[in-house]
């Protein structure tokens, strides 16, 4: 029997007893734990931004009439030219200048070919600095996120959840969801950090307030 089958067959042997007629909504889950590891009143969008800068991401706070500019200095910043542009990216946040913005559905090698791309995102969470994106308008595919070597994501503080509990309660399960928790990254076991091994070494995030 391969490990597969052994897996397999212990969780119908532990299913055994029950009904067939049941489902998992029949089955009530205790959701009594602790929420949110945030404090009374504390600014979350400051400790969104805090926990993202943690992660080696840079992190930048505009405010909606600014946000055109606050990404073309993004941009330049980092002398991105070439940007792949997720299907729903609002064209009016887009800046003025020398930009090349290729629409998807790109390919694999043209993605790889292109200096990164601009996404939104669908979640943010405060405690632990992770930014969601569930393949919604102007979030693109995973490869999107994934293939080219910089991502300028842009999130409005209003999308800000406290802990992982809220933001789960706003996600769709049956969509695709990345969790992003600043450039991609590993460590081998003497903790020497390789930056960029699953996905783009560089991360910027622009949060945007309206207050």
């Amino acid at each position: 029997m391969s490990s597969r089958e052994t897996v397999l067959a212990r969780i119908r042997a532990a299913l055994a007893d029950v009904p067939s007629e049941e489902t998992p909504a029949d089955v009530p889950v205790p959701r009594a734990y602790r929420r949110s590891h945030t404090e009374p009143g504390q600014d979350t969008v400051a400790l969104f931004a805090e926990r993202v800068a943690d992660y080696r991401a840079t992190v930048t706070r505009t405010h909606p009439a600014e946000l055109p500019e606050a990404i073309a200095t993004a941009l330049t910043h980092r002398q991105a030219r070439r940007l792949a542009l997720p299907d729903g990216f609002p064209s009016d946040l887009l800046p003025a200048g020398d930009w090349e913005w290729h629409p998807e559905p790109l390919g694999t090698e043209a993605l790889d070919a292109l200096d990164g791309t601009v996404t939104l995102a669908a979640v943010g969470i405060a405690v632990t600095g992770t930014i969601v994106l569930d393949t919604g308008p102007g979030q693109g595919r995973r490869a999107l996120t994934l293939v080219p070597d910089y991502h300028l994501c842009v999130i409005h503080a209003g999308q800000i959840a406290d802990d992982v509990p809220d933001a789960l309660a706003r996600l769709d399960p049956t969509r695709p969801l990345t969790f992003i928790s600043g450039p991609s990254a590993t460590s081998d076991i003497e903790l020497n950090r390789v930056e960029g091994v699953h996905g783009p070494r560089t991360l910027d995030v622009i949060i945007v307030e309206t207050t």
